[in-house]
C-alpha cells in the first residue's frame, strides 16, 4: 500500500478519497487554487499546494504543476477524483513517465473510450450492443445532416469527447438539425476542445443504466451491479439508485456480461461505469422485454458510486488504492451480493422553477440531516463545504450528496424525504425542494423512470408551494415576537405583549411572498390571545420556542396547521423551513422602502456571475420578444438570453470573451 498520495481534484471528491485514504493509514496532499485556499478538501488533507488561479485552467487542470507538487512532497500516486483530468490520456501518461502510479485505468483504455465514435466501433467487435447511429470520422455538415435524416427522427446529436450532459442536442425535425448541430459544437469545443460528433437515433421513454465494473493488473474483472440514473434535467443525473428497479436477474446478468467485455476490450483497471441506454418498448410494467444498448464508458470513479458501496457493503475508493498498489480484486463475481436499496440525491446551488440556473453565493446556513448508521438502513452526506463557505462560478454547482439506504426501496424512499426535510440550506438557492418533489411523485415512487420523468411530470415538480402562504405569514410574524421576547428586561416598559388600559392593540406587517405583496395585522386581545388576519385569513396564532443550537425554532399553530418550524431572517428574507418544506418571504420595512420606484424598462442583466460567449445581435438590431440576443457561460453551461419584448438593440455593453458579474447589465433594448 502507498505511504502518500496527492488529490488532484477538489470539493466532496477530494474529501471522499481523503477518508477512505486516512482509515487505510495513508497520507493526502491537497492542490488548490485561488478560490479554494480556505476549502474544506485542503483541511481535509495532511499537506496542501497551491497550483494557481480560481479558474480551472489555471490551476485544475494545470496537469504539470500537479506532477510537481507530487513530487516535491514525496507523493507516491496521483488519484485523479472526477472530472478535471481523470480522463486524460496525457496526464495519466505523464504521470508514469515521472514515476507516479495514476489511480486509473491504463491510458490506451482512456483514449479508446474516450471519444463516444471509436468507442462505439471498438464495442461492436466485442459484441456488445449499439444504438443505430453514426459514428463517423467525417464530420462535414451536410453528411452529418444526411446521417441524421437516414437514421431518423428525433435524432440525437453528441459530441465524441463529452460527458456530463454537455455538447448534446435532440433534434425534433430535419429543418433544426443544422442550428442544434452548430450549438453542439460550439459548447464541445468550449468544453472538450473538440468540435467532433456522432449522431444517434434518440431512444423513445429510454432508462439510463450504467454497470459499475472494477479490473485489476492480474486480468481479474467484476461487475458490482447496476445504478438507475435515469432521472436527469438536461441530460444531467440529479438522482441515482441501486439496484435498477424492476431490473430481472437475467437482464442483470446480461448486461453485467456486455459490460466486463467492454472493459476486457481495452484492458481495464481500475474503477470505470459502462453507460447503457435502456429501451422499454411495451412500457414501465414489462421489464423483461426492456433492450438495452452500449452508450459510453466512464474510465474513472462515478459521482454516483456511494449507492453502490451500500448496496455492496464496499469502499470503491479502497478498492482503486488496492488495485492501484498492484493488489488482485479483493472479491470475486460469486462472492457479490446486493443488500437492500440505495438512493443518491445531488443537491445543487440552482433554481429548478427558472431553467435550473445556477446559483452562487454564501451558505449562510448549512445544516445536514443526522448521519446515521443502523442494522436496517444509513443517511451519509458527502459534501466538500461547510457553513460560511462560498459556492463560486469557477466550479460544479454540487454542493452535496445525500445517500440514503434501506432494506427497500419504499423505505430507502421514505428516508431519503426525510433527510431532505431536515436539509437546512440558506444563503442562495438551491434544488432541495425540487428533490422532495420528485422523490414524492407519484411516477418516481411507482418506478415509472426514464429521462423525461422530469419533464413529463412538471406541473407536480415545478413551482410547488407545499408550505403555503398562511404558514409562510405566521411564521414569520412568530419570529419577530419571539425575538422581541428575547430581547425584553426586567422593566415593565421594556415588554412587548401589546399590553395598554383601553382598546386593543393592532400592529402592522407588511410582506411580499412569491411576488405578491400583503399585509397583515395583529391584534393583541385581552385574554392575551394573538389574532392575525390578511387576505381574508384570520384565526389565532399560538406558538412556543423550541431548543435550537441557531435559528428560530418553534411549535407553530395557526389556520388549523400543527409545525415545527425553523426559520433565519437574513437580511429582509425570512427563510422558513419545516416538514411540508421550505420558502421564504419577504418581511418589509415601509419606511426604508418609501419612495422606491419600479425598474426601468428594457434592461438585460447578467443572472449569474460568467463569461459573455457570444451576441446574435448588434446596436440598431430590431428584435421580437424571445429571440436569443447573447449567450453566457457560467458553472460549465451555457445560458441563452432572450428578449423581453419586442424592441430595438440600443447598445452592447459588453464583448464576447468579458466575464461579468451577477446583475451586470449586458445591452440596453429600447422596448417598443
Amino acid at each position: 500500500m502507498f505511504k502518500k498520495i496527492l488529490i488532484a481534484n477538489r470539493g466532496e471528491i477530494a474529501c471522499r478519497v481523503a477518508a477512505t485514504a486516512h482509515r487505510l493509514g495513508v497520507k493526502t496532499v491537497a492542490v488548490y487554487s485561488d478560490a479554494d485556499a480556505h476549502a474544506k478538501h485542503v483541511a481535509a488533507c495532511d499537506e496542501s499546494v497551491h497550483i494557481g488561479g480560481s479558474a480551472p485552467k489555471e490551476s485544475y487542470l494545470q496537469w504539470e504543476r500537479i506532477i510537481a507538487a507530487a513530487q516535491a512532497t514525496g507523493a507516491q500516486a496521483i488519484h485523479p477524483g472526477y472530472g478535471f483530468l481523470s480522463e486524460n490520456e496525457a496526464f495519466a501518461d505523464a504521470c508514469a513517465k515521472a514515476g507516479l502510479v495514476f489511480m486509473g485505468p491504463p491510458s490506451s483504455a482512456i483514449e479508446a473510450m474516450g471519444l463516444k465514435a471509436e468507442s462505439k466501433r471498438l464495442m461492436e467487435k466485442a459484441g456488445v450492443p449499439l444504438v443505430p447511429g453514426y459514428h463517423g470520422a467525417d464530420q462535414d455538415p451536410a453528411l452529418l445532416q444526411r446521417e441524421a435524416d437516414r437514421i431518423g427522427y428525433p435524432a440525437l446529436i453528441k459530441a465524441s469527447a463529452g460527458g456530463g450532459g454537455k455538447g448534446m442536442r435532440v433534434v425534433e425535425k430535419s429543418e433544426d438539425f443544422a442550428a442544434a448541430l452548430a450549438s453542439c459544437q460550439r459548447e464541445a469545443r468550449n468544453s472538450f476542445g473538440s468540435d467532433a460528433v456522432l449522431i444517434e437515433k434518440y431512444v423513445q421513454r429510454p432508462r439510463h443504466i450504467e454497470i459499475q465494473v472494477f479490473g485489476d493488473t492480474q486480468g481479474n474483472c467484476v461487475y458490482l451491479f447496476e445504478r438507475d440514473c435515469s432521472v436527469q434535467r438536461r441530460h444531467q443525473k440529479v438522482l441515482e439508485e441501486a439496484p435498477a428497479p424492476g431490473m430481472t436477474p437475467e437482464l442483470r446478468a446480461q448486461m453485467g456480461a456486455a459490460a466486463v467485455a467492454a472493459a476486457q476490450a481495452v484492458n481495464y483497471v481500475g474503477a470505470g461505469t459502462v453507460e447503457f441506454i435502456v429501451e422499454q418498448p411495451e412500457g414501465y410494467a414489462h421489464p423483461e422485454a426492456m433492450r438495452f444498448y452500449f452508450m459510453e464508458m466512464n474510465t474513472r470513479l462515478q459521482v454516483e458510486h456511494p449507492v453502490t458501496e451500500a448496496i455492496t457493503g464496499l469502499d470503491l475508493v479502497e478498492w482503486q488504492l488496492r488495485v492501484a498498489a498492484g493488489e488482485p480484486l479483493p472479491l470475486k463475481q460469486e462472492d457479490l451480493r446486493i443488500h437492500g436499496h440505495a438512493i443518491e440525491a445531488r443537491i445543487c446551488a440552482e433554481t429548478p422553477d427558472n431553467n435550473f440556473l445556477p446559483a452562487t453565493g454564501t451558505l449562510t446556513v448549512y445544516r445536514k440531516p443526522d448521519c446515521t448508521s443502523f442494522a436496517r438502513g444509513t443517511v451519509r452526506v458527502d459534501d466538500g463545504v461547510r457553513e460560511g463557505d462560498t459556492i463560486s462560478p469557477f466550479y460544479d454547482s454540487m454542493v452535496a450528496k445525500l445517500i440514503v439506504h434501506g432494506a427497500t426501496r419504499e423505505e430507502a424512499l421514505a428516508r431519503l424525504d426525510t433527510a431532505l426535510a431536515e436539509t437546512r440550506i440558506v444563503g442562495l438557492s438551491t434544488n432541495v425542494q425540487f428533490l422532495r418533489h420528485v422523490v414524492t411523485s407519484r411516477a418516481f415512487a411507482q418506478a415509472e423512470l426514464d429521462t423525461a420523468l422530469i419533464p413529463r411530470e412538471a406541473p407536480a415538480l415545478f413551482h410547488q408551494d407545499k408550505v403555503g402562504r398562511p404558514l409562510a405569514v405566521a411564521a414569520a410574524v412568530a419570529q419577530t415576537l419571539l425575538a422581541e421576547r428575547a430581547s425584553e428586561g426586567a422593566d415593565p416598559f421594556s415588554r412587548r405583549d401589546g399590553w395598554r388600559p383601553h382598546g386593543i392593540t393592532v400592529r402592522r406587517f407588511d410582506f411580499a411572498y412569491q411576488g405578491e405583496s400583503l399585509l397583515a395585522q395583529l391584534s393583541y386581545l385581552h385574554d392575551g390571545a394573538l389574532q392575525l388576519a390578511f387576505d381574508g385569513v384570520s384565526g389565532v396564532l399560538a406558538f412556543d420556542a423550541l431548543p435550537s443550537d441557531t435559528g428560530t425554532r418553534m411549535d407553530l399553530r395557526f389556520n388549523g396547521q400543527r409545525q415545527t418550524v425553523q426559520t433565519w431572517q437574513v437580511d429582509e428574507n425570512v427563510h422558513v423551513f419545516c416538514g411540508l418544506g421550505a420558502t421564504q418571504i419577504v418581511e418589509i420595512d415601509a419606511l426604508a422602502h418609501a419612495g422606491e420606484t419600479a425598474a426601468e424598462g428594457g434592461r438585460l442583466t447578467a443572472p449569474m456571475p460568467g463569461k459573455v460567449v457570444s451576441f446574435a445581435v448588434k446596436a440598431g438590431d430590431a428584435v421580437k420578444k424571445g429571440q436569443a440576443l447573447a449567450v453566457m457561460e457560467a458553472m460549465k453551461m451555457e445560458h441563452t438570453i432572450a428578449a423581453p419584448a419586442d424592441g430595438t438593440v440600443a447598445e452592447l455593453l459588453y464583448a464576447p470573451g468579458d466575464q461579468v458579474n451577477e446583475g451586470a447589465e449586458l445591452l440596453k433594448l429600447s422596448v417598443a
